[in-house]
């Protein structure tokens, strides 16, 4: 699965809080997740994380940069 820093997950089960979206911080063996409702980080093994995932949303490319001018 081809998850990037910066992507937005969302999960089968939700956080605690009751969000179920969390931002990618890191990527790698583990992950560093962001709660998108509380901010709480949580590290996870990339297995656990894998086979929770529902949809993994992108970030739009040309929401980040400015107008041209």
């Amino acid at each position: 699965m081809d998850i990037a820093v910066g992507d937005t997950i969302l999960t089968r089960k939700k956080h605690p809080c009751g969000a179920s979206s969390f931002e990618v911080l890191r990527v790698g063996m583990d992950f560093k997740i962001r709660c998108t409702g509380c901010g709480r980080e949580v590290m996870l093994p990339r297995a656990k994380i894998e086979k929770n995932i529902k949809k993994v949303v992108r970030p739009d490319p040309a929401a980040q940069t400015g107008p041209i001018h």
